[in-house]
This record gives structure tokens, sequence and C-alpha cells, in this order.
């Protein structure tokens, strides 16, 4: 279960016009995508600013953090692995 946490990204400073498509779009770069999924507030309905992006194997994990910045939309986002979020 660890190995498959690691391919999990957290992102964010997400614009609240990105969804899970420009989200996904974003990072395919870096190599194949599971799922990329902007959360959003189930009130409002806009985006609360964060979401998650999942990858295939360690390779793309590597690629995305190797990448000196992400701008998305004019936001320089913030990555971190999702399990270190988990283990705070």
């Amino acid at each position: 279960m660890a190995a498959r946490s690691s391919l999990r990204i957290f992102v964010a400073n997400l614009p609240w016009t990105v969804g899970n498509q420009e989200l996904r779009h974003h990072f395919a770069e870096f190599g194949h995508i599971t799922s990329a999924k902007v959360i959003f507030d189930r009130n409002t309905g806009m985006s609360r600013g964060y979401g998650f992006v999942s990858f295939s194997n360690e390779s793309a994990v590597s690629n995305v953090y190797n990448k000196q910045s992400h701008v998305l939309e004019g936001n320089q986002l913030s990555l971190n692995n999702a399990q270190q979020l988990n283990d705070q």
C-alpha cells in the first residue's frame, strides 16, 4: 500500500478556474496518469484550491519533482507527496 500512495501527489494553490481535465493536462507530460482530481466544496461547487494526481509509476513522479517549478494559469503550484501528508 505504501508504494501505491507514493505515486500520488498533493497539488496546492490551484487557480479556482482549474478542473480535473486541466490538472490532468498539466501533469500528462511527466508520465501516465491514473487519476487527476480537483477537490470542490460540496456547498458552493467552487474549487477548494487543491487536488491530487496519481501516476502509474515512480519515474513519472520523479519527473514531476525534477521540474524546477510548476505554474498553471499563472499560479505557482505547491507539490507534496500525498503519503507524507497522511503521516503528519
